[in-house]
């Protein structure tokens, strides 16, 4: 059923929960998240990360929820009508650099994305496959990334696929979509991980996985624990309003703490899984988990080719990667196509367009910055477009967002406490206790404000 403003709305709750939890479910959950577990020192990380899920993802991913569903609109639209009159104007401007956020989020993601779709395109070919040894498959990554004509030709591939998408309606195309991304996303999943245990050594990955080694963490506490922070803050890509538009599509029926839950649940699952997934073969053939993003493109190939059929699973699990970068990019492509049918009157089609042809044409910088801008180094030696366009988001708009945000659910000059706990409250049989939204106040924007700080400190320190 429509709602009283003739929003679209989504057909199902699991329709809901997946679309969201496609949003969340990305690259930081199966590309970055293993390797700093690897670097980390396996289970501890692991129990850190999950601890602050829930003291820091939880809350704010609800706050984005409340709004979304108080406001029934785009956090720029949602925040001005919950504003009512206090300091709208200013709210409403300080919220559009979400936008910014979203558009500059597209930017680069689109084109990873793009390196995924061309690993699982290679292994299914079996190209990839005839790249034996290291030092070749690394040079096979060196020289996507030196090609701007290969690197583009992928990056509209993910465009144009995801564009094609939005442009239907919500529930019948759009929602039903993302379903069947995700049911082949959770599927794959699940044959790469049971294939994983399968593995030599998978005993010993999964032990190292999941396992405190509190010796490394002793010698690292403080950058162990800023790390599982970053990463519980980060991996729900929250900040920009993404979660926002998705609260606008819910009824008031089930609480928001039960709906957050579920997608912070699904989030963490694939993220787990991913761990599940490349420790045990990464420790069959005694790779280095803690190498970094090339354990991805470089280290894994490189494995598959050595396993029996390898072809078919290097093909699967970056195709797995594939969907989940392009659950993604379809569920941030829904909140910026929602701006501008909200706030420019755009038609879905006409938003869908314009939205998929932009971040086509944005995303050019990045699919450029290994090769024609290469020379181009804003964050110091060795960094690129990409660097600079991953920092501002991560390190500037999620967690300037998040505070923004949290201020404006909890100060009187925004929407104020009363409206927040309402909505907060709504379905649920027993209140929230004030303590939690005492935290929301005073607790949660320091916690924000700290990993902000640390995100700049980790970046310049050197």
């Amino acid at each position: 059923m429509e709602n009283e403003n003739h929003r679209e709305t989504l057909a199902t709750r699991l329709g809901f929960l997946l679309l969201s939890a496609g949003c969340a479910v990305g690259l930081g959950n199966v590309w970055r998240f293993p390797y700093i577990v690897g670097k980390y020192g396996g289970g501890i990380f692991v129990f850190l990360y999950l601890f602050f899920l829930i003291v820091l993802g939880l809350p704010v991913l609800m706050i984005e929820l409340a709004i979304g569903r108080a406001g029934r609109a785009n956090l720029v639209g949602a925040t001005e009508k919950l504003s009512e009159g206090r300091h709208t104007r200013l709210w409403g401007t300080l919220f559009r650099c979400t936008f910014f956020g979203n558009a500059c989020l597209m930017m680069y993601y689109t084109s990873v994305s793009g390196w995924l779709i061309a690993y699982a395109t290679n292994f299914l070919t079996g190209d990839l496959m005839k790249v034996t040894g290291p030092e070749a498959v690394g040079n096979y990554f060196g020289e996507l990334l030196a090609s701007p004509g290969r690197q583009t030709g992928y990056m509209l591939l993910a465009v144009a696929v995801s564009t094609l998408l939005c442009c239907g309606s919500l529930r019948n195309t759009v929602e039903r979509s993302v379903k069947y991304m995700m049911s082949a996303l959770f599927l794959m999943m699940l044959v790469l991980i049971v294939n994983s245990f399968y593995m030599p050594n998978a005993a010993e990955g999964l032990k190292f996985y999941l396992t405190p080694n509190w010796q490394n963490f002793s010698s690292h506490i403080w950058e162990t624990v800023f790390a599982a922070w970053g990463q519980a803050f980060f991996t729900l890509s929250l900040g920009v309003g993404s979660m926002t538009i998705f609260g606008s599509y819910i009824g008031w029926k089930k609480p928001l703490i039960t709906e957050a839950s579920h997608i912070v649940v699904l989030d963490t699952a694939v993220a787990l899984a991913a761990g599940l997934i490349i420790f045990p073969i990464c420790a069959s053939y005694g790779v280095d988990v803690g190498g970094g993003p090339g354990l991805i493109f470089v280290s894994l190939p490189n494995l598959f080719q050595q396993m029996p059929g390898g072809s078919f699973w290097g093909f699967l699990f970056f195709a797995f990667l594939s969907l989940a970068a392009l659950t993604t990019i379809v569920a941030v492509f829904e909140n910026m196509i929602a701006f501008l049918m909200d706030e420019c009157k755009f038609s879905r089609p006409s938003a869908a367009l314009t939205v998929g042809i932009g971040i086509a044409v944005l995303s050019m910088p990045c699919v450029l910055g290994p090769n024609l801008l290469k020379s181009f180094q804003p964050l110091g030696e060795g960094s690129g477009v990409l660097d600079l366009e991953d920092f501002i988001v991560s390190q500037n708009l999620l967690p300037l967002g998040s505070l923004l945000m949290a201020l404006f659910c909890t100060l009187s000059a925004g929407w104020g406490r009363k409206g927040f706990e309402a909505e907060i409250n709504a379905a649920l049989r027993k209140p929230m206790p004030s303590a939690f939204f005492f935290y929301c106040r005073w607790i949660l924007p320091i916690i924000i404000l700290i990993v902000f700080a640390m995100g700049y400190y980790h970046t310049f320190r050197s």
